[in-house]
């Protein structure tokens, strides 16, 4: 009776580890607001980032420690739409997409259209991934980028600019930080495209079955090592190329694949 009783109890209640690194998702995207509404761009870019690394371990512990639950699911997507929709959404319109009310001709407010453009693409994102979970969860793909991949190519993007720092690339590209203004050209349909990538229906690894403690090949452990090292030698850029990529390969496999396949011959 007393095994009935505690039982009933834990399932009430909600699992520690793993919700803390949900919340810490969650206040990664709360600070980058906050951060992104006072101009201090590098570090609302850090909070993302931390975002991001919490969301990434959140659902292993959970696995680790076996303490998936249905209450976990609902609370990491609704974390993810605050770290990965809203907070890039208003970090790149307050770098960047508000210089767009400076164009009268275009209505003078395309810029937090767009903004709220790639919101909404992210919650419909996530949506669908709900919907689909049970599908999801068998296939090694995603259909459209997912939220985290989107928010890092957008995120990365104003890092690249806004950063100073004294890198090898930074100083042989002699570069220095880019007022958001000058940036508009590319940040206007970088944010659109992103935004639309995560509603498209291109299929993208998801890297499921990547096993870390498999033996590697020595030329695939060493282009992980070297992907590593330019990681470390300068992060803004690098990281925004590898995300950038990883949004084109799903368009990129496609094209491939019609460009591979063979006319039929005419009867």
């Amino acid at each position: 009776m007393d095994d009935g009783v505690t039982a009933k109890k834990r399932r009430k209640g909600i699992y520690l580890l793993p919700n803390l690194f949900t919340t810490g998702t969650l206040f990664g995207g709360f600070y980058a607001i906050v951060m992104a509404m006072d101009g201090r761009f590098e570090n609302a870019v850090y909070g993302i980032l931390a975002a991001m690394i919490a969301d990434g371990l959140d659902g292993r512990v959970a696995r680790w420690t076996n303490t998936q639950s249905d209450f976990g699911k609902e609370f990491d997507s609704l974390c993810d739409m605050v770290a990965f929709g809203i907070a890039p959404a208003i970090l790149i319109y307050a770098y960047s997409l508000n210089g767009l009310a400076d164009y009268r001709w275009i209505g003078g407010k395309l810029g937090w259209v767009i903004a709220f453009t790639y919101a909404a693409c992210a919650a419909l994102r996530l949506a669908r991934f709900n919907v689909l979970a049970a599908i999801a969860s068998s296939n090694k793909d995603f259909y459209g980028v997912p939220s985290p991949a989107a928010a890092a190519v957008v995120t990365f993007f104003v890092w690249s600019c806004v950063d100073d720092s004294h890198s090898l690339f930074a100083w042989v590209a002699g570069h220095v930080p880019i007022h958001g203004h000058d940036a508009l050209v590319m940040a206007a349909p970088l944010t659109l495209a992103t935004a639309l990538s995560m509603v498209s229906s291109f299929r993208y690894n998801s890297f499921k079955k990547l096993n870390l403690t498999a033996r590697l090949k020595f030329l695939s452990f060493a282009s992980v090592v070297g992907v590593l090292a330019l990681v470390l030698i300068d992060p803004p850029r690098i990281l925004f190329m590898l995300f950038f990529a990883y949004a084109l390969s799903g368009p990129a496999v496609v094209l491939w694949r019609r460009l591979r396949r063979k006319p039929v011959p005419a009867a």
